[in-house]
C-alpha cells in the first residue's frame, strides 16, 4: 500500500480583527493611522534617510497602544488572535507567555514595496489591514525549504498550495494574518493609485 503524507507544515492564521470581541471602527483606525503619519516627523525623517517608500512608524513610535486608545483596543484583540494561533501551533510555553513586542503602522503608496524579510527575535508576527484598495499588493510568502531545493524542478502551474514555492494571500480590510516569525515574506509593488495601510506587529516569548 502506497502512502504519501505531509511531514512538516507551515501554518498561516487568517481571521478578522473583530472576531474576538468589541468591534473596532475601521474608519477611526484609518484616520488615526493617517494622523500619526502626518505628525510623526521622526518617522518621516527615518523613511527619507532610509529610502523607505511611504511611511512606517517602525523606527520612531513604540508606544502606539499607550498614545492612542484605539490601538489599545487593537492590541487587546490581537492578544486573543495570537493566543488562538499559539494553541493551534501546539506550543509548550512552559509557564511563559507570548506578549506584544512591537506594533507599527505601514502606509505604502503607489509603486511602494516591502522587500523580502523575516522578523528576527520574535515568535509570531502578523499584520492587520486598514485599507486595501483595488489592485493593491497581496502579501507573498516563500516556502521555507527554498534554500534546500538546489536541484528541484519548478512546480507545475496550478500546483497545490502546499507544493508551491510562493503563495500570495489577498487579505481584505479588517483581516488579521499571523505566521511564525521565521517565515520569509514580502509585499510586491503597490499597483493601485491609492495608499495601502496596514498595522504590523511582533510577539515574543516573555516570563
Amino acid at each position: 500500500m502506497t502512502q504519501i503524507e505531509s511531514l512538516f507544515v507551515t501554518r498561516l492564521y487568517q481571521s478578522t480583527l473583530n472576531a474576538h470581541g468589541d468591534a473596532i471602527d475601521a474608519g477611526e483606525l484609518e484616520n488615526t493611522c493617517l494622523s500619526i503619519a502626518d505628525d510623526d516627523e521622526a518617522g518621516q525623517e527615518w523613511c527619507e534617510e532610509n529610502d523607505f517608500p511611504g511611511y512606517t512608524s517602525y523606527a520612531s513610535l513604540d508606544d502606539l497602544a499607550w498614545r492612542f486608545p484605539i490601538f489599545k483596543d487593537v492590541v487587546a484583540a490581537l492578544d486573543k488572535h495570537v493566543a488562538a494561533f499559539a494553541k493551534d501551533l501546539e506550543f509548550d510555553l512552559d509557564g511563559k507567555s507570548l506578549s506584544l513586542d512591537s506594533i507599527w503602522i505601514n502606509i505604502l503608496p503607489t509603486g511602494g514595496i516591502h522587500t523580502s524579510h523575516i522578523h528576527p527575535h520574535s515568535v509570531i508576527s502578523g499584520t492587520t489591514y486598514v485599507t486595501m484598495p483595488t489592485d493593491a499588493s497581496a502579501i507573498k510568502f516563500e516556502d521555507p525549504r527554498s534554500a534546500m531545493m538546489m536541484a528541484a524542478p519548478i512546480r507545475k502551474k496550478g500546483a497545490r498550495k502546499d507544493q508551491r514555492n510562493f503563495v500570495y494571500v489577498e487579505p481584505s480590510v479588517g483581516d488579521v494574518l499571523l505566521w511564525e516569525s521565521w517565515l520569509r515574506h514580502e509585499v510586491p509593488m503597490n499597483m493601485s493609485d491609492d495608499e495601502r495601510i496596514s498595522v504590523s506587529f511582533n510577539y515574543h516569548l516573555s516570563e
